[in-house]
């Protein structure tokens, strides 16, 4: 039994290793286009980015609400925020 599971592992790594080879060349080909043109792909933006019309700011107000549930009272934390104009 012991022989078989170190068979299994090594196969195991062995499709890690091709896998992550296979991927890599992948990765470093090129697509083409008409002629040969090389195509590049559009990246996708990682912020979000707000540009609110005038001068306004963000206000927010907080408070903490009783809330009665099956394992007692609690104390819960609420919040509302808006914009408003400066």
């Amino acid at each position: 039994m012991p022989e078989r599971s170190f068979a299994i592992m090594i196969g195991f790594v062995a499709m890690i290793i091709v896998g992550s080879a296979l991927s890599a060349a992948a990765q470093t080909q090129t697509p083409t286009g008409p002629q040969g043109t090389s195509l590049t792909l559009p990246h996708a933006r990682t912020q979000i980015e707000i540009y609110p019309r005038g001068p306004l700011y963000r206000r927010c107000t907080d408070w903490y609400e009783l809330q009665h549930r099956p394992s007692g009272t609690v104390l819960y934390p609420h919040m509302h925020c808006s914009w408003v104009r400066g």
